[in-house]
């Protein structure tokens, strides 16, 4: 049974594709799952982003959409199954009033790993950027994993793109936001694009594309910069192995597989990417953007420290403890010296960390210096690249810690912080314990919908003479080069 619409102006946008009708919801007017692109299916998988054919008749946007097709993950953002089909090009416009107000625009890509997540999580429900800022926020979903990532351009011309199909989405929802979003009371030229995690590195990937070029205004990469994205030679690495685990030897047959299918291949790549079977990837997951297409010509800190995005304002940062999330087990000297080899260091390295936490244990040692490898240092060679560039560039340290056990300031820890939404199920379970820290989060929020607004966070911007950070804590401070020692230890290494 179709779902009944009211009819009344107040939910009711045009876009270039149809009329939506939203719904209200408490002081912000909510669409669903609307569609910015065709569905990538049948004819269209591992294709280049086609635009919709379009509707007559006003369309229900009441429902989130299903997610991108990908495996059992969940994580501190979406821990639950998640319902996906491979038609999941759509986003989620939540904003303060249906009218020509012209107010700025929050495009906010979710995070993942490239390969789980969707815009509709709870996290990342904009209300309150629309009642405290009188802004605009869009959520989006993109391919992931081998429907978005698996360079098959080896199969010819139409395949060209498909190692860059998922940037290739969010560019495509950029787009849509330029062409509609003036219907749903934002301004097209007010743009802040904005990510955590992988959607920081998407964040990064879209400063640094030539098909993105002066199309947004603001960035805020949230634990990610200008970083993982894989030269061409190596994804055609990973997509021998792809199209090997899937049984599949031509195109025709890969095209004729179910998206099941295509994810147990997946997960069969990333079985044979931790065994390092897959030759010259290193410590990175296999489905990441390729490089060497026309999204993606060259890495994006290449092209960032070439100019790309000169006149784009960049909020960019990180969380202390970032990979209490990831690092597992316990580790010794023996084993931390393992895993700095992964990433090109050696003992010197620990040396360092070792003089900055001397009461740290090998396993915290190795939190800090996968946090830093990861997060920290690739934000900061970021911020570095765009010195002397006509935008501003400011940097915040997030480091309010968890009351859970060992969880610290992990990673993602920040993103209610940042939406002012502590309140939204799971947060609490990272919370831990005690007092919510309500106050923590407006300064968060309020920072961000100054830099918003008026590219304007509240503090000093980032130069290579004081390295101006924000840190936020219970008592948030502007500090000087945070990262000075270790700073200067990963110089020349990656």
């Amino acid at each position: 049974m179709s779902e009944a619409l009211d009819h009344s102006a107040a939910t009711i946008a045009e876009t270039t594709f149809g009329p939506v009708q939203g719904k209200v919801k408490g002081d912000a007017v909510l669409f669903c799952g609307v569609p910015y692109a065709a569905p990538p299916v049948g004819q269209l998988r591992f294709k280049a982003t086609q635009p919709h054919v379009g509707w007559q008749d006003v369309r229900p946007a009441t429902q989130f959409s299903p997610a991108a097709p990908q495996l059992p993950g969940g994580g501190m953002t979406d821990s639950g199954p998640v319902k996906w089909d491979e038609d999941c090009l759509y986003l989620n416009v939540c904003t303060p009033a249906v009218d020509d107000n012209k107010r700025p625009v929050f495009l906010w890509i979710h995070g993942g790993a490239y390969r789980t997540g969707q815009g509709a999580i709870p996290w990342y429900d904009g209300a309150e950027f629309a009642r405290n800022g009188d802004i605009v926020v869009v959520s989006i979903n993109y391919r992931m994993g081998a429907l978005g990532f698996a360079n098959l351009s080896r199969f010819g011309d139409e395949f060209s793109t498909s190692g860059a199909n998922g940037t290739l989405d969010q560019i495509t929802a950029l787009n849509w936001v330029i062409d509609n979003i003036s219907n749903f009371g934002g301004d097209p030229d007010q743009i802040t694009v904005a990510g955590e995690s992988a959607g920081a590195f998407s964040v990064g990937t879209l400063l640094a594309s030539p098909l993105s070029q002066n199309r947004f205004k603001r960035a805020i990469p949230q634990s990610g910069a200008g970083q993982h994205t894989i030269p061409a030679a190596i994804t055609e690495h990973v997509a021998d192995c792809f199209v090997e685990k899937s049984g599949a030897d031509n195109i025709d047959a890969l095209m004729a597989l179910s998206a099941d299918d295509i994810l147990k291949a997946q997960a069969a790549v990333e079985v044979a990417a931790i065994k390092g079977e897959i030759k010259d990837l290193g410590p990175i997951q296999p489905f990441y953007p390729s490089e060497g297409n026309s999204v993606i010509p060259v890495s994006p800190l290449e092209a960032i420290r070439n100019g790309a995005s000169d006149g784009v304002d960049v909020l960019i940062g990180t969380n202390k403890d970032e990979s209490t999330l990831f690092v597992t087990g316990k580790y010794d000297d023996e084993k931390l010296l393992k895993g700095v080899a992964h990433y090109g260091a050696d003992e010197s390295l620990v040396k360092v960390y070792k003089q900055c936490f001397p009461d740290a244990s090998a396993t915290d040692l190795a939190v800090q210096i996968q946090t830093d490898y990861t997060f920290r240092i690739p934000a900061i060679r970021l911020a570095e690249a765009r010195q002397g560039q006509a935008a501003k560039t400011f940097m915040y340290l997030f480091s309010w810690e968890s009351r859970v056990p060992n969880l610290k300031s992990t990673h993602a820890l920040e993103i209610p912080f940042v939406f002012n939404n502590l309140n939204k199920p799971g947060v609490k379970a990272f919370l831990g314990p005690g007092e919510i820290p309500v106050g923590v989060a407006e300064t968060m929020h309020q920072a961000w919908i100054g830099f918003i607004r008026n590219g304007d966070p509240g503090w000093a911007e980032y130069d290579t003479s004081n390295r101006t950070n924000m840190r936020f804590d219970e008592t948030s401070e502007v500090v000087q080069d945070p990262d000075d020692q270790k700073r200067q230890a990963w110089a020349g290494i990656r």
